[in-house]
């Protein structure tokens, strides 16, 4: 008798599948909504981190402008060196003395007068901009870096032709001095005025993004 009036009834709550079906929807939105929240935080991050990599590629553009435009008036002016150099044979010698080549006569300050940077070109590269680009800045920007690459390969070639034994004889001065001047045309000087005007382009075509 008493273990009866110990026991207390049980409650057991009937739920409706209008209840199971609301709290299955309240799940399923909490799960969209934070699928749709990270990628916009992503998307927003991504697009934040595209705009400063435009910017950075945009700034070494401009500063490569600058530098090409130093160097090609000072290829120019080494261009003048050459010539003058074939025309008078006191300042050919000064150029190449007996077996030695005394290259400052020539181009006061290397082969090269800049640096043309890329670095920027690389993280942009790796974080594939590509696909935010539109077909012409692309290809602008393929063109002006492959100009680049060119450009910097003048040392090693213009090296090629000093550092061979056939360049230090005497009776090859003179042609020692036209495949300079061949070279320095060929990598540098004549590609230089497309090169320029191709930075204009592109930096002002990055300054919608």
């Amino acid at each position: 008798m008493s273990e009866t009036k110990n026991k207390h009834p049980e409650v057991v709550a009937l739920r409706t599948w209008k209840e199971y079906l609301g709290e299955s929807l309240l799940i399923i939105f909490s799960v969209v909504l934070a699928i749709i929240l990270s990628e916009v935080i992503n998307k927003l991050h991504e697009d934040r981190q595209t705009h400063e990599v435009m910017r950075e590629l945009q700034e070494e553009l401009i500063a490569n402008e600058n530098a090409e435009e130093i160097q090609y008036a000072y290829h120019q002016e080494v261009l003048r060196n050459i010539d003058s150099a074939l025309l008078h044979r006191e300042f050919l010698l000064k150029v190449l003395d007996s077996g030695r080549v005394h290259l400052y006569v020539l181009a006061p300050d290397g082969v090269l007068r800049e640096d043309l940077n890329d670095i920027a070109w690389q993280v942009a590269k790796q974080y594939n901009i590509f696909s935010k680009l539109d077909l012409k800045t692309l290809g602008l920007l393929i063109d002006i870096y492959n100009h680049q690459q060119r450009i910097a390969k003048t040392e090693d070639e213009i090296g090629k032709v000093l550092l061979s034994f056939e360049s230090r004889k005497p009776e090859n001065a003179r042609t020692t001095l036209i495949l300079m001047r061949d070279n320095y045309h060929a990598w540098a000087v004549d590609r230089a005025p497309g090169l320029l005007a191709n930075y204009k382009k592109a930096i002002d075509a990055l300054n919608s993004y």
